[in-house]
């Protein structure tokens, strides 16, 4: 089934029931805090960047053998970041495959958590779809991004002779102390 936006009110029960997939091309200026992280974006830039993702609902007998909520959610989206290196702009590509189980309450949720391979969410008639895509693509950003060769020369050194030099033209600030402390010794 096709959405022009993630649904923000999702009954994952019904869908992991129905085997359904939804999918759709979200605009980034759906996703506030996601956009608030590509500085330098301007907000008519931020419409034209599509979010493509897709969810598939799936009902498994669990070990307890009752029936288990599960999601499959896929999105991806090329974002323009700042180069960390060269302190310009570069297109990074994220994507994310996840695999989502739902169980009752929070508790069951913290319980079962070290020990299952997929993440746990607790269900709700109610689940923000968007704001799960918009966690998870927060989440997938590079700590550091960066261009794989920079498109400019990077300079890669610590100093700079222009400010070295300039020191050496100073006098010592100590040296006039000097003089202070050679003026005042009791004789």
């Amino acid at each position: 089934m096709k959405y022009e936006t993630a649904p923000k009110r999702l009954d994952i029960k019904a869908l992991g029931l129905s085997g359904q997939t939804l999918s759709g091309t979200d605009s980034l200026s759906n996703y506030e805090r996601l956009a608030e992280e590509l500085r330098g974006l301007e907000p008519e830039g931020a419409v034209q960047i599509g979010v493509p993702w897709s969810a598939r609902g799936e009902s498994r007998v669990g070990a307890s053998g009752a029936a288990e909520t599960w999601l499959h959610l896929t999105a991806s989206a090329r974002l323009p970041l700042v180069c960390q290196r060269c302190m310009g702009p570069v297109e990074v590509p994220v994507e994310l495959a996840r695999l989502y189980r739902f169980v009752a309450t929070e508790a069951i949720a913290e319980s079962q958590d070290d020990e299952s391979e997929e993440d746990l969410l607790v269900i709700s008639r109610e689940f923000n779809l968007a704001e799960l895509i918009e966690d998870e693509l927060l989440m997938a950003l590079p700590i550091v991004p960066r261009h794989e060769s920079c498109p400019v020369a990077v300079t890669m050194q610590v100093t700079d002779e222009a400010f070295d030099d300039a020191a050496g033209e100073r006098p010592n600030p100590f040296a006039g102390l000097r003089g202070l402390m050679q003026t005042r010794k009791p004789g």
